[in-house]
């Protein structure tokens, strides 16, 4: 079985490719693990492979917030500065340092 190694990390500020949002990453799964009626939703011609890691973002865009998963094939690491204004980014995050967000969660391994 091959190791996934995922490119973006908790914390990490990303952007969507092709859609105008982007969001902080709070969990990733090694490959896709959604329902198959949200992958169906996806046009044939643009729908991702499952086996690459898919991250669980809090995004916003110009207008509004909401939670988002994005295969990985579709994200850029964000270069905007500018802190997100989710409103759960307190739930999962403590501060922002370096740019990164910092878990809440402190983790010993």
């Amino acid at each position: 079985m091959e190791i996934r190694v995922a490119k973006f990390h908790i914390g990490q500020v990303v952007r969507h490719k092709v859609h105008p949002f982007r969001g902080v990453i709070v969990d990733v799964d090694p490959v896709f693990d959604n329902t198959e009626e949200w992958y169906a939703a996806i046009p044939e011609a643009i729908r991702p492979s499952r086996d690459q890691p898919f991250y669980h973002l809090l995004a916003e865009n110009g207008e509004t917030t909401y939670t988002a998963y994005v295969s990985e094939q579709n994200l850029l690491p964000e270069e905007d500065p500018t802190p997100l204004t989710h409103p759960a980014i307190t739930d999962f995050f403590d501060a922002v340092e370096g740019g990164l967000y910092v878990s809440r969660i402190k983790r010993v391994h």
